[in-house]
């Protein structure tokens, strides 16, 4: 069969799952199953397929409609402009996300704590960007120090990155620069409104705080409580936060002593980022 006939049977499968974003998704995974970048998928269309890109685009696309992220499927996702590994046990990084990045970025450092990890991309985003700093990446979950690790080699970052397991700070010590995280915030009673693709296939314990009252603030409560501990004099803390959030975690910020308390919008105008400098200096 040919490429461009494969992509068309799938589109309308996809469409009739109620898939999103079906032609786009489509065409992802097409060119992951023909081992090409979606930029050249266009050269490829007229190409008949062979019986093993079929297999794992068929494969990939029985997974797309049972509504498995894309990210998952092909194993990657881009952030930053580089390629993380992604899995199930890790969240999927958000665009989002890069509002934080901005932030640590506007702001010199040469340590960094990255609390509740994950997959490592703002840990190793921030050294990649920044060539002198080091760091370090705690999250409870073994399985997703792993996939750190994982990313930090395929960046060459083995070097300045260092992972531990960690319940938050309890296996942390010495003083940070700066201290970012992307904690869960999902309230109790909003996780049953999330997307399949979120609340199915992503680590539950990355999108809920595991004490959590209803509100989401939980884990905030926790890392405002413990990381002014580590904050070298003049150090920042920032955090990304649901869009309805900024006012309680910024009162949060302000009660554990921080300065500068801000907050950040995203691309699309959200409340995304609170940030607040050291009590100290």
């Amino acid at each position: 069969m040919r490429a461009q006939d494969a992509l068309t049977q799938a589109v309308t499968r996809l469409k009739a799952a109620q898939i999103e974003g079906a032609p786009r998704d489509a065409r992802c995974l097409l060119a992951y199953a023909l081992g090409v970048v979606p930029d050249r998928l266009v050269l490829a269309l007229a190409e008949q397929m062979t019986e093993a890109q079929m297999t794992v685009f068929q494969a990939a696309i029985a997974a797309r409609v049972t509504r498995q992220p894309v990210s998952q499927i092909i194993g990657q996702r881009l952030f930053w402009g580089r390629s993380f590994r992604v899995t199930q046990d890790v969240l999927d990084p958000r665009p989002e996300t890069e509002t934080l990045i901005e932030a640590a970025l506007a702001r010199p450092f040469a340590s960094v704590l990255d609390l509740g990890t994950g997959s490592g991309v703002i840990l190793l985003t921030l050294l990649a960007e920044h060539e002198d700093a080091r760091g370090l990446g705690v999250d409870v979950s073994s399985a997703a120090l792993t996939v750190a690790q994982q990313n930090a080699r395929a960046l060459g970052l083995e070097g300045r990155a260092e992972w531990r397991r960690s319940d938050w700070t309890s296996a942390v010590s010495g003083q940070f620069d700066l201290i970012v995280a992307n904690p869960p915030y999902i309230g109790a009673d909003e996780f049953a409104d999330l997307s399949p693709e979120v609340r199915d296939w992503e680590p539950r314990g990355s999108l809920v705080p595991e004490h959590c009252d209803g509100s989401g603030l939980a884990a905030y409560r926790l890392i405002c409580a413990q990381a002014t501990a580590y904050l070298a004099p003049s150090g920042w803390l920032m955090v990304e936060i649901g869009a309805r959030q900024a006012r309680a975690v910024a009162d949060l910020f302000s009660s554990a002593g921080l300065r500068e308390v801000a907050v950040q919008r995203d691309l699309n105008g959200h409340d995304r980022v609170v940030t607040g400098r050291s009590p100290a200096g």
